[in-house]
């Protein structure tokens, strides 16, 4: 344990410079938000306070925007408002409404109705009495109501780094992603403690006396807005191109840290999430992005891959990786799953992704094509057998992927079948293997020797052919996981840096070195 305790300290003294100016990112985008929340959401509190017909339809739509989910919602608004800060601001001010708006309705209309009747009677106007009576008497529910918006924005804020907004879940996504826990650990603890922070300083204010409660009603406006000062802290670039990269691909040999080590380049980053990266490089807030060699945005956006000119990224053949104990318990799976195999190349599946990616067609409608164009696709069997669990990471290849291995083991065999889809990143899907929670899913050897075997640079840099690469994963998999790498599927799914085409072409980009030409000429 203490091991651990130490590995996660070096981690984190290694990453300081990032953690603090990640924190500093959070608790702006944290208090930028709660300020145009509370700015909104108390005199809209105000309001059906003294309207109260008006209360049910507000608290009502208020209460709606806590129901949507917020990747969906973040999805939602980068069409309008971009990347970056903007749309992430937006979604916590409405995730923050409804306990400010709610907590000020409940707060006034508890005040006890003889002391305003004794404040009208005293001469007080309607504004005397809401400022003097109705609001002071009214501020402990309110302020709870803001501890409450704040502690949510704490924590829905770290979802703010996948669209390129910055803030601690760089680190957390990024680890899930590459299956660290100790940068997991740097990005959850902060967030955790800044919440704790926060929630223990507003209970304090909140059971104040009622004077000491004015004051600190006008300090409030000033503390927030110091707070949300923060997010200014952290310097600007000026560059003239911007990349956006995703959690997973930051933190990878095979990705921004290979470019730096071996390219040397050096380009103004923004983290952000692959599901709009590419959508974002299109309405051109950035101009490089990391993407996938079979992606089917590549040609839905017109977007052209840079050659790897200096070799940093290895083979990514895909191939389904099954624990050995459900080979054999299903006799039949090996051969099932390897039907497959030699059938899909790098364009077939670009297409494919294509059709679910910009087409919007299901994976199961995809998959059920291919499986019949190729002669493949049988009506499914009457299932008496044991159930076999398929899972998935969370983009469209996998879910085709799962989709036709759904379909040939329901054909081919008497199995049942269950698809636990869109797990998240590597290290997700991977423990759900190796602790029995599903029996395969689709893996890509690149993935396997860097991730999950994390082979060193002695290893990897022997190992630039596709075979032999496979090979070893396949053995190291065996030895150390008891896990079967089954024959590949025949395509290619490499990292890969893009740019658009137009772009491309008028900067005279083809390779990553001309990238970093061009980037130190300017």
């Amino acid at each position: 344990m203490n091991e651990g305790q130490q590995s996660l300290f070096s981690f984190m003294r290694q990453e300081q410079d990032k953690l603090i100016s990640q924190t500093l990112t959070h608790i702006g985008l944290t208090f930028i938000s709660l300020i145009i929340a509370v700015a909104i959401g108390l005199p809209l509190g105000i309001l059906i306070a003294n309207k109260r017909k008006l209360s049910g339809t507000v608290l009502g739509i208020a209460g709606v925007f806590q129901t949507i989910p917020s990747i969906a919602l973040l999805g939602f608004l980068i069409p309008v408002l971009g990347i970056g800060a903007k749309p992430a601001i937006f979604a916590l001010l409405l995730y923050a409404l409804l306990p400010i708006i709610r907590n000020t309705y409940t707060g006034i209309i508890e005040v006890n109705p003889a002391i305003k009747e004794a404040a009208k009677a005293m001469g007080m106007g309607y504004w005397q009495i809401l400022f003097q009576v109705d609001i002071p008497l009214a501020m402990p529910v309110i302020l709870a109501g803001i501890r409450t918006a704040t502690v949510i924005n704490v924590g829905v804020a770290t979802l703010a780094s996948l669209i390129a907004a910055g803030g601690l879940g760089e680190f957390i996504f990024g680890g899930i992603s590459l299956n660290n826990t100790n940068m997991i650990l740097a990005g959850a603890i902060p967030a955790a403690l800044l919440a704790i922070i926060f929630d223990f300083l507003l209970s304090q204010v909140q059971h104040l006396n009622i004077k000491r409660v004015r004051d600190v009603t006008m300090a409030l406006p000033v503390i927030l807005l110091i707070f949300a000062g923060f997010y200014l802290i952290p310097s600007a670039y000026a560059g003239k191109l911007t990349a956006g990269f995703t959690p997973e691909f930051m933190g990878r040999r095979d990705g921004d840290l290979g470019l730096r080590d071996k390219y040397g380049l050096k380009i103004h980053t923004v983290v952000i999430s692959d599901a709009v990266m590419y959508k974002a490089a299109y309405e051109k807030h950035l101009d490089v992005i990391s993407g996938y060699s079979t992606d089917g945005r590549l040609k839905a956006y017109d977007l052209v891959v840079l050659q790897d000119d200096k070799g940093i990224f290895p083979p990514y053949y895909a191939a389904p990786i099954v624990s050995a104990e459900a080979l054999k318990k299903f006799p039949q799976l090996e051969s099932t799953l390897n039907m497959l195999s030699g059938h899909i190349t790098d364009s077939i599946m670009t297409e494919l992704n294509y059709r679910v990616d910009y087409l919007h067609q299901s994976p199961e409608k995809v998959a059920h094509d291919f499986l019949v164009d190729k002669g493949l696709f049988k009506p499914a069997t009457e299932a008496t057998g044991e159930t076999v669990r398929i899972g998935s990471k969370i983009f469209g290849e996998q879910y085709i992927l799962a989709e036709m291995y759904t379909m040939l083991i329901r054909g081919y065999t008497n199995y049942n079948v269950s698809t636990k889809t869109g797990l998240g990143g590597t290290k997700i899907c991977f423990e759900a293997l190796t602790n029995n929670q599903i029996d395969l899913y689709p893996e890509y050897t690149g993935t396997g020797l860097l991730v999950m075997l994390q082979a060193d640079k002695s290893i990897t840099d022997t190992l630039t052919d596709k075979d032999k690469v496979y090979n070893y994963v396949k053995q190291q998999f065996k030895t150390k996981y008891n896990i079967e790498w089954l024959k590949p599927i025949g395509f290619n799914n490499a990292y890969a840096l893009m740019m658009r085409k137009k772009q491309a072409n008028e900067l005279n980009i083809q390779t990553i070195s001309d990238l970093k030409r061009y980037l130190e000429s300017k």
